[in-house]
Parts: C-alpha cells; sequence; structure tokens
C-alpha cells in the first residue's frame, strides 16, 4: 500500500513523500530514497515496493523544489545542507530513529551530507552513481540543460524532449519506456506541460559547477571525508552505469579501495544514472537489504 505524506521543513515549506508500506514479518529498519538533481519521488515506482515486499517501510521523497512538495522562495536554500535538514526533520516527525538510504546522485550527496550532520541516523546506504568527486563532463553536460523551460505542449513532445536529453545515457529504454520516463519528469497542469522541479535549482548547481577545464569550482568542498564517514563500520552499496560521466571507474576504484567492505555493481551499457529497474541493479538491491539489519 502506499500513502501520500507530508511533512513539514524547518523553515515552514509543506515537503511531500510516498509511504510504501511494509510486508508482514519482523520489523526492520526503514529506507528512505531520495532522487537526483531534477526528478522526484516518482523514480523509485518500481524498486520501492520491491523492497517493501522484503518487510521494510520505504519513503520515496520529494526533495523540496521538486514534485508535489513546496518551491522554495528563496533559491540558496537548494543546496545539500538544507536537504540533509529536511530529511532530519522527516524522521523526527516520522518518528525514525534511523533508516537505510538510496541516493541517486544528487541524492548521495545529500546522504553524504546527512551522515556528516547526524550520522546516528545512517544505518546503511545505496549510492547511486555518485560519489565524492564527479566528472566535469557530467556536470556541463547537466549544467546545460538545467533549469530550461522546453516548448512541450503534448505527452508526445514531453517524451520526445526526455529521450533527446537522456538518450545517450540510457540506449536501452523502449518507447514505452521513454513516454513512462516523461511522465515521471513532467507535469501536466490542464494542458500546460513543464518540468515538475523549480527552474531556481539551477542557480546554485552552476555556481558548484567546474570551470570548463575541469577545475574545481571555487571553494568547492572536499567531499572524500564525508564519504569516509559513510562508509565507516556501515553496509554499503555502489551502484554505477558503466558508461558514467559522474562517476568515472578511476573514481569508483579509489571507493572500492577506501571501503573494502562496499558491495559494487555495474550496470553494463549504461550512463548516469542507472533507473534501479536494472535486472542487475534489482538484484544487488534485493541481497543488500536481504543481508542489512
Amino acid at each position: 500500500m502506499i500513502t501520500d505524506r507530508t511533512w513539514t521543513s524547518a523553515d515552514g515549506l509543506a515537503l511531500f513523500a510516498r509511504d510504501h508500506a511494509p510486508a508482514s514479518g519482523p520489523a526492520k529498519l526503514p529506507v528512505i530514497c531520495i532522487h537526483g538533481l531534477t526528478r522526484n519521488s516518482r523514480d523509485f515506482e518500481v524498486v520501492a515496493p520491491l523492497i517493501a515486499a522484503q518487510g521494510r517501510r520505504v519513503l520515496s521523497i520529494d526533495v523540496r523544489g521538486r514534485g508535489n512538495s513546496d518551491r522554495d522562495p528563496n533559491p540558496a536554500n537548494y543546496n545539500p545542507a538544507i536537504y540533509a535538514m529536511d530529511v532530519i526533520a522527516l524522521m523526527t516527525q516520522s518518528g525514525m530513529g534511523r533508516a537505510h538510504f538510496i541516493g541517486t546522485s544528487m541524492g548521495g550527496l545529500i546522504t553524504m551530507t546527512l551522515c556528516a550532520m547526524r550520522p546516528d541516523l545512517i544505518g546503511g546506504a545505496v549510492l547511486n552513481d555518485i560519489g565524492p568527486e564527479v566528472g566535469a563532463a557530467g556536470i556541463a553536460r547537466i549544467a546545460s540543460y538545467v533549469g530550461g523551460a522546453p516548448t512541450v505542449s503534448s505527452w508526445a513532445q514531453a517524451t520526445a524532449y526526455t529521450k533527446a536529453i537522456n538518450g545517450e545515457a540510457l540506449p536501452h529504454l523502449t518507447d514505452a519506456d521513454w513516454e513512462r520516463f516523461a511522465r515521471r519528469v513532467f507535469r501536466d497542469d490542464h494542458g500546460t506541460f513543464s518540468l515538475d522541479y523549480d527552474p531556481a535549482i539551477s542557480q546554485g548547481f552552476k555556481t558548484a559547477a567546474p570551470a570548463s577545464d575541469g577545475a574545481p569550482a571555487a571553494g568547492a568542498p572536499d567531499l572524500w571525508p564525508l564519504f569516509n564517514a559513510l562508509a565507516a563500520d556501515r553496509p554499503l552499496l555502489l551502484v554505477r552505469g558503466e558508461t558514467s560521466d559522474i562517476l568515472d571507474a578511476d573514481i569508483a576504484g579509489k571507493m572500492s579501495a577506501a571501503a573494502p567492505h562496499m558491495a559494487r555493481v555495474e550496470i553494463p551499457n549504461m550512463g548516469h544514472a542507472p533507473t534501479l529497474e536494472e535486472p542487475e541493479a534489482i538484484t544487488a538491491i534485493s541481497a543488500f537489504f536481504a543481508q542489512a539489519a
């Protein structure tokens, strides 16, 4: 069973989550799923029920500014520290003392940030195509379209736009898959189509993006301490797209060296980011949660 939930951020925004009830059985730690930069909770509509069937409550959230969560009047608040505080508010208001996390791209960065702030809240984590270093080419690609307002007047046009932006990374998707993808990322307000996020999220992202020569943005934080803290004494699974331009093979190798206990799965012929609906991803995630507390 799926229930719509809302909670209130520390600064008064109404935020939204999809709450998947667990199958019967022994009590287990719940799971919180956090999507990528321009996405929303619908990204987990396949994997969340599978985890719930393993006996875990699963909350898939809409990060502020996305989906059914409020847009923030102050774009400066679109940053991982504020997002992590929103997750803390969710857990406090839901009576959760500890949870496992699945973080896709930005969602993984939020998970690492949350660990730096409240390590006691995190039992373990699945990082989907993200690490403590990000590829400059991938950031430049995302910066080229985030915050844009494509002219779309039908689901067919929304589907075509979605495929044009993501087709190279996800070459295996069928026409039916692309339409389903479009219905996750667009909203239709009585015939008016728009991407289902606040365009202002692009402001902070573009400020933090690396320079064209790949040099880090001025003042960019070192995320390795955050990853190392997350990996310490916790189960961890890394999912990586084989052709990802955000998490390259060298960085994934460094992550494995820093956290030898981390499980790892690579999705063949896949860029950024795996949908977590691939058989390899589902098998790895199911095994991860079967073994976790």
